[in-house]
């Protein structure tokens, strides 16, 4: 079997993790280049990823993440925040990123630069900020599947008060919202859910070929 798909049906949204399991340096690097080198609409990455590693910012996090135990027991806690507003000043980055990165003259990149802002002038905040949030789950995605190539486990979340997170972090102060949590580490050899049979759709009920 391929790797991938047996890496797909081996993980599994971890339910308890054995807290005395910690995620060396060399594998948290790869997880975090894997979210770096995500896809990303017009390639501009419109968030930010916190690895929170303090007990006592897990512990106010777990307080208003329903007492889900894993927010603490995992070996780290990821918090994806997406900006709730993209600036000139986002753009225009973006386009200096680029600009040193492919070794190009300044102004090749000046009218992609304006396609981006003219774009993005004709939505509202509200509009940005769900486009911004959609990109952010995109990154969870590589973050998951990076994971299982090194059987690290990940719990993608969504139950938790944003406001309260976003408070915890002071992210309104940085025009940002927290719009996932996903605590990583390793299974608790008694965690019952790792030996449920994986439930998904058929490919039959799943895929429509026109």
């Amino acid at each position: 079997m391929n790797n991938f798909i047996a890496n797909q049906s081996w993980r599994y949204a971890t339910k308890k993790y054995d807290s005395n399991k910690k995620i060396n340096a060399y594998d948290l690097d790869f997880l975090k280049e894997a979210i770096r080198l995500s896809v990303s609409s017009y390639g501009l990455q419109p968030y930010q990823i916190f690895i929170i590693e303090n007990p006592a910012i897990r512990e106010q996090i777990k307080d208003v993440s329903y007492n889900q135990i894993q927010v603490t027991e995992a070996s780290h806690l990821f918090v994806f925040a997406n900006y709730t507003n993209l600036t000139n000043n986002h753009i225009d980055n973006f386009i200096k990123n680029t600009v040193t990165a492919r070794q190009i003259n300044y102004d090749e990149m000046t009218g992609y630069g304006n396609f981006i802002k003219t774009i993005f002038k004709s939505k509202n905040q509200q509009e940005i900020n769900d486009w911004a949030a959609k990109q952010a789950y995109i990154a969870l995605g590589n973050l998951v599947n990076a994971a299982a190539e090194l059987k690290i486990d990940v719990t993608p979340m969504e139950g938790f008060i944003a406001e309260k997170v976003n408070e915890i972090l002071a992210l309104d102060a940085k025009n940002l919202n927290a719009v996932l949590i996903a605590p990583v580490g390793y299974r608790a050899t008694d965690d019952e859910s790792q030996h449920y049979p994986k439930v998904r759709k058929s490919t039959d009920d799943l895929f429509i070929k026109l």
